[in-house]
């Protein structure tokens, strides 16, 4: 009797195969949307940044004076004012007395600006926040 060797490839030599090739296709595409979604991240957040710094200059240049009203603290505009050429990012401007509350410091000399910009990721608000004390020029 002859024992005959059979070559080829069985249902279950395939059907592991393909079961391995579709966990590494998966997890390829996982790392994919994660190094996609990380770097939209991070340039949305640089982009907010550079807003917010912006922001900050705009005031030093116009100085403080520009920017109060009646009060010692302000918020400047609209809370949450759309920021001209950037879609979807928002911009709240807050000029505060840097004396408020604290003994010992001459009020409505030195100011506390801060620069709020907001934007939505991935259906979250993010936000990046920057301030910078500034005085007023007599």
């Amino acid at each position: 009797m002859k024992v005959r060797s059979e070559k080829g490839f069985t249902g279950i030599d395939i059907s592991v195969s393909v079961i391995i090739a579709f966990i590494f296709v998966t997890i390829i595409a996982m790392l994919i949307y994660r190094v996609n979604s990380t770097s939209r991240e991070i340039y949305l957040k640089s982009d907010a940044t550079y807003l917010a710094i912006n922001e900050i200059e705009q005031v030093k240049s116009d100085g403080i004076e520009a920017y109060l009203g009646k009060g010692n603290n302000t918020v400047v505009g609209t809370e949450n004012q759309e920021v001209s050429g950037f879609e979807g990012f928002y911009k709240t401007i807050t000029v505060q007395d840097y004396a408020d509350g604290k003994t010992g410091i001459i009020s409505d000399v030195v100011k506390r600006v801060t620069v709020k910009i907001s934007y939505m990721f991935q259906g979250k608000q993010q936000t990046v926040e920057l301030s910078t004390i500034l005085s007023k020029e007599s």
